[in-house]
């Protein structure tokens, strides 16, 4: 296999030569009967374009590796932690983690060479981990959702999460990702090189209906679905705690006192805070996994505008989830922030965190009657 050379690329391109080659003229012969002939139409792409796609996944792979391998650790070893709720922030983590370790460096790999060379099993199992690994972090930002919704909007009237049922839902979880991750398999789609070769997912470029319906019921139960409940969670909770809010202020006035929290002055009011969470969770969701739909749903309805290039920077939105998560998840829960300035106090920045008034339950706010609430 050539190293890439862009001095060659320059010269071919330049030359009556390079204006023959494609995409695909690198790719190993027992991988071509994955390829589309779609692909064959794009000539190869400047090796600086893979240096850069390979750097990027390099330095995504290891941010995300060690984020969330320090909320793994966090979590794991610190016992105020070990609650029903922050096994789902940890699932969270673990997924993400197993998700960019697995594959980061193969695309590093392929990105040296300028296409796949690690065969059609590696394919299969480079999918199948992006497949498995992203349906599982999504699924868990869900069940995240849900949990503070049944905390912050039931209240009391809720029924409290133990650690079976938290444990049942972390099965479900993986139970949902591993039917999505298996059916291409078994011949619902397939799995194929990505456009410009260096990574593998779901066929979009079949137009076999067979194909097109697994990308259609797979967005529809891995994308709309699971957007649409954590919007709705997000939304009844930003208008509970508002309401809660307001309440207070009523009461506080009629006491003729200016508020019941001696520290309302100083902080920004609890609905502007949780309002800002909920609003990064779902723009990070749908800066992650819409270029990713859209690149899918263009392909099954309409290739026309797809390029190569187009395709993995796409793929590379998906996958830079695992970094935004450990932040949204991890690091904005204050308990957790206590225990990393107790093991790594030279990774806290600003202020530290107020003592424990943050509900375990939901990560976020608890909204309880003698409003001791703080928002992460």
């Amino acid at each position: 296999m050539d190293r890439p050379n862009f001095a060659a690329w320059t010269a071919q391109r330049s030359s009556g030569y390079g204006g023959n080659m494609t995409v695909v003229d690198k790719v190993p012969p027992d991988m071509l009967h994955l390829i589309d002939s779609y692909w064959y139409q794009f000539p190869p792409l400047n090796p600086l374009w893979h240096g850069i796609l390979g750097f990027v996944f390099g330095v995504l792979g290891f941010i995300s590796v060690v984020g969330n391998g320090m909320v793994i650790y966090i979590f794991s070893s610190t016992k105020a932690l070990r609650t029903p709720s922050n096994l789902l922030v940890l699932n969270l983590a673990v997924s993400d983690f197993m998700m960019m370790s697995t594959l980061c460096p193969m695309v590093v790999i392929n990105s040296y060479y300028e296409t796949w060379i690690l065969g059609p099993l590696w394919c299969d199992l480079h999918a199948m981990f992006g497949s498995l690994f992203g349906c599982g972090s999504i699924w868990t930002m869900v069940f995240i959702a849900l949990d503070r919704y049944n905390v912050i909007v039931k209240g009391l009237s809720a029924k409290p999460l133990t650690m079976k049922t938290a444990f049942l839902r972390i099965i479900l979880i993986w139970l949902i990702a591993l039917i999505w991750t298996v059916a291409p398999v078994v011949g619902w789609n397939r799995y194929v090189p990505e456009g410009n070769m260096t990574a593998c997912g779901t066929d979009y470029l079949n137009k076999d209906w067979i194909s097109r319906s697994y990308i259609l019921v797979y967005a529809i139960f891995v994308y709309f679905l699971p957007l649409f409940m954590i919007i709705y969670a997000y939304w009844f909770i930003v208008k509970a705690v508002a309401t809660h809010e307001k309440s207070m202020r009523e009461q506080a006035k009629k006491m003729n006192v200016a508020s019941l929290r001696s520290s309302e002055a100083s902080q920004t009011s609890a609905e502007c805070k949780l309002a800002k969470i909920a609003l990064m969770t779902i723009s990070l969701w749908f800066m992650a996994w819409t270029p990713y739909l859209v690149t899918n749903f263009a392909g099954i309805f309409g290739s026309q505008k797809l390029s190569p290039l187009v395709t993995i920077w796409c793929s590379l939105f998906a996958k830079a989830n695992a970094v935004y998560n450990p932040i949204v998840y991890g690091i904005s829960h204050p308990k957790y922030r206590q225990a990393l300035q107790k093991k790594f106090p030279s990774l806290v920045c600003g202020s530290e965190p107020e003592a424990d008034t943050v509900s375990q339950a939901s990560g976020v706010t608890n909204v309880t009657n003698d409003d001791k609430q703080t928002i992460a």
